[in-house]
């Protein structure tokens, strides 16, 4: 099974890889790939272990959006959070979980809460990995995000108790209400304190590659940690992630560079992953249902697809306008959104691999030990959910943009704060720098220092104020940018002879590792600077 994982892992990479090379959706070309695998003949089958996704994969997927995740814009918007998060799993698992009990024939009603539960939640991989390649304005990215980080607790917490009910474990509305805020409370109490002491270690150490390794190690043993006390692994490793990402600015560069490279790689791979494995699972299920009317199972499947789509928006809509046409406060507050804007929110519904680990997760048999009643078609029916949301909203999602339109003016908000600020923060620097230069006497060499950082300091302001006054339509290249482009060629001119003299063998490959990485960071300023 190792071997099978690690070539699932290669192919998906493989794929991913051509799939950004060509500006193709990776995410629903890996399932629609792994659909074809599943069928090859000779095909190692590929089983969905529910452990290793939510203790594996999950973990540090959340914690890194997570960290990209805005604190401030989470908590600007945390009523319409909560309402998508906490208050809209609830309703899809009641409201899908009776169209099953009414279409699907010897389901009983605790058996499709679980069903119902188990699809609840979009998933937050779908979400963040279709939503940034499509561009999504940023307040639908936040709510989706932030509605995709915290609702696997909400919906998972609704399955705990659906199956307990559902195998004969004895349970209560009180206990199911015990359970959740356990699990929330808990979480949120685990994450800040982990937060709180990996941010202490990592700013002790001053030790970049170290404090890398210690954050890879953060989701998965907070997620333990949590889950060992019965709290919400999910939500714990949510506040920790969002703690540590708030608090990274006081890290040093080197380790806030190496930060963001080790993440991004490690979410490429993953997300590859697990939207492969999703595509795999068909085969395996389709044999588990040998014997049933494909007739009802299609109806069955559509019925239920069709209620999670619909549940959504069923929500969405009054969610969205009745607090607003009741209220002024939150009238004042948060305008009336853009009829297009919720509709998209409603649209980017999709389900991923969390909601077929839990369905995976459901046992063969009851406390009494008769088999769980038609686990196959619950397994079945989740998949249909996912894969259908998948490449039914996915696919749609981006012509839907175009179509409706889903803009905003948020390139040029975002330019004309990073214009003040950095105005701002080039002016402190000129009074600190005419400080410096108060106690430097005539003549003295580190005059023309200060002169040096005094260019330096205008040309930050100059750009930012030059990005300002640049239009898509604007193509021309402006002042910096032509020095910034001279300014690369010349990096590129160094990085050549160095290569060159370690060749000839007269420096060794140190000396040029050392001073490669000095080139690269003169580059990657340079290159930001060039607009």
């Amino acid at each position: 099974m190792d071997a099978t994982l690690l070539l699932v892992a290669v192919v998906a990479v493989a794929i991913g890889a051509l799939c950004r090379r060509y500006d193709a959706p990776a995410p629903l070309i890996l399932v629609a790939v792994g659909l074809v695998i599943g069928w090859i003949p000779g095909t190692p089958e590929v089983g969905l272990d529910p452990e290793f996704v939510l203790f594996v994969i999950l973990p540090p997927l959340l914690y890194s959006a997570a960290q990209d995740s805005s604190y401030q814009a989470i908590r600007a918007n945390r009523r319409a959070i909560g309402l998508l998060a906490v208050a809209l799993p609830l309703a899809s698992t009641v409201a899908v979980g009776l169209v099953a009990y009414w279409a699907v024939p010897g389901l009983p009603l605790a058996a499709a809460l679980v069903l119902g539960a188990v699809v609840a939640p979009p998933d937050a991989v779908s979400a963040q990995a279709i939503g940034r390649r499509i561009g999504l304005p940023r307040r639908i990215m936040t709510l989706l995000g932030g509605e995709s980080l915290l609702n696997d607790a909400t919906a998972l917490t609704a399955f705990r108790v659906a199956l307990a009910a559902a195998v004969g474990a004895t349970t209560s509305t009180w206990d199911g209400i015990v359970t959740f805020l356990i699990a929330s409370v808990g979480g949120v109490v685990i994450g800040l304190v982990i937060g709180v002491v990996v941010t202490w270690v990592r700013l002790w150490l001053t030790d970049p590659p170290m404090e890398t390794a210690i954050g890879l190690m953060v989701p998965f043993g907070t997620y333990f940690v949590a889950e060992e006390i019965h709290a919400s692994g999910v939500i714990a490793v949510v506040v920790a992630g969002l703690f540590v990402g708030q608090r990274m600015v006081r890290l040093s560069y080197e380790t806030r560079l190496q930060d963001d490279a080790v993440r991004k790689s490690i979410d490429v791979l993953l997300e590859s992953f697990v939207f492969l494995l999703i595509g795999l699972q068909l085969p395996h299920l389709i044999r588990d249902l040998s014997g049933e009317s494909w007739v009802e199972v299609a109806v069955d499947a559509t019925l239920v697809l069709l209620a999670v789509i619909v549940v959504r928006f069923l929500w969405i809509y009054p969610a969205t306008y009745l607090p607003r046409l009741f209220s002024r406060r939150i009238r004042e507050r948060e305008p009336f959104p853009k009829p297009s804007w919720v509709f998209v929110v409603g649209w980017a519904g999709m389900r991923g691999v969390v909601s077929l680990a839990a369905a995976f997760a459901i046992p063969l048999t009851t406390e009494s030990g008769a088999p769980f009643p038609v686990r196959p078609e619950i397994l079945f029916l989740t998949f249909v959910v996912v894969v259908g949301t998948l490449l039914i909203q996915g696919t749609t999602l981006p012509w839907l943009i175009r179509v409706l339109p889903v803009t905003s003016d948020e390139t040029a908000r975002d330019r004309l704060a990073l214009a003040s600020a950095q105005d701002r923060a080039s002016r402190e620097c000129e009074r600190a720098l005419d400080e410096y230069a108060a106690d430097i006497h005539e003549g003295d060499p580190r005059l023309h220092q200060v002169g040096m950082l005094r260019k330096w300091v205008t040309t930050q302001r100059n750009v930012a104020w030059e990005e300002l006054g640049r239009g898509p339509e604007d193509i021309g290249e402006s002042p910096t940018a032509a020095g910034s482009r001279m300014r690369l060629e010349l990096l590129r001119i160094q990085r050549t002879v160095f290569i060159e003299e370690r060749d000839a063998g007269r420096i060794d490959d140190e000396v040029l590792r050392t001073a490669l990485r000095s080139l690269d960071f003169a580059e990657g300023q340079a290159d930001r600077t060039g607009g």
